[in-house]
């Protein structure tokens, strides 16, 4: 998957929710937590476990992610980014 250097604002709250969860959780769990349809929620997860900011562990039923805890060496211009993006979220409430 390419790595684009837009941030939406799902995209962030997902990342946001799994950072602070600081535990393994459901895509179910990202969804509610991050207010994005499941669907959203198990796209960017995806998306950041390919980035190597997640990990995904593939347990049945489903898959869980968590915060990689090496995410800043693996990526360490994207994880700068969403960090950024703090600023501009927290502005206009996103």
């Amino acid at each position: 998957m390419m790595e684009t250097a837009e941030i939406s604002a799902h995209l962030y709250r997902v990342f946001v929710f799994v950072r602070t969860a600081e535990r393994w959780v459901t895509a179910r769990e990202i969804a509610a937590g991050a207010q994005v349809a499941r669907r959203t929620a198990r796209a960017h997860a995806v998306r950041l476990v390919s980035s190597g900011l997640f990990d995904q562990a593939q347990v049945w039923p489903g898959h869980r992610y968590r915060m990689a805890l090496t995410a800043a060496k693996r990526n360490p211009g994207f994880l700068r980014r969403l960090e950024d993006a703090t600023v501009h979220f927290m502005n206009t409430g996103g």
